[in-house]
Formats: C-alpha cells, structure tokens, sequence
C-alpha cells in the first residue's frame, strides 16, 4: 500500500475556485469514488491551510500504487477528471511531502 501527500501553493485570488470545486466535488461525490476505484484508491482527502496570507491545499493518499493510480487519472475520460484538471490551474507549485511515520489500526 502506498501513502503519499502533497502541499500545494495555490495561486493569489484562487479561494473562490477552490470553494467551487469543493462544492462540486462534494455534490457528485458517487462519480468522485468511482473514479477512485478505478484508480485503486482506498482514501484521498484534502485539507485547506493558511499560512501567513498565503493559501495551500493538502491533499493525502493512499493507494495500491499511487504512480499507477496518477497515471490512470491523467488519462481518465470521466467527466469529474476532467474537472479536476481544470482546478489545478490555481495550482502554483506543488510540494511533495515525505513519509516518516504511517500507523494503522486494523482492528
């Protein structure tokens, strides 16, 4: 099982979009988790954070395979891909994060 996160800086004046596809994603969210299942991706979850005026996205996750999973979304016809590609031009720059510790309870 793979797990990976990224932080993202987002570009100025960008919360408004972000908002939008929050709402978007949310209200369509079945179409969202086919996509996942497609991918093989068990969570994927993001968080807003910000940091001395700036705004960032962090978005976790945890997949079969996550390079797989990323390939399979590039190439992804479904509609909600498509969409999302559209979001990541309030990307700025993207930062991946490491992974020190990963605990899981499978009880």
């Amino acid at each position: 099982m793979d797990v990976g996160a990224v932080l993202i800086k987002l570009k100025a004046n960008s919360m408004a979009n972000v908002e939008a596809w929050q709402q978007e994603l949310n209200a369509r969210k079945d179409e969202a988790i086919e996509t996942l299942k497609a991918e093989g991706v068990y969570v994927e979850s993001w968080f807003h954070v910000q940091l001395e005026g700036q705004d960032y996205l962090i978005a976790y996750m945890r997949a079969v395979d996550i390079p797989r999973a990323q390939q399979i979304g590039r190439e992804s016809s479904f509609p909600i891909d498509q969409m999302h590609k559209q979001f990541k031009k309030n990307w700025e720059k993207g930062y991946r994060a490491t992974l020190l510790v990963d605990l899981e309870n499978t009880q």
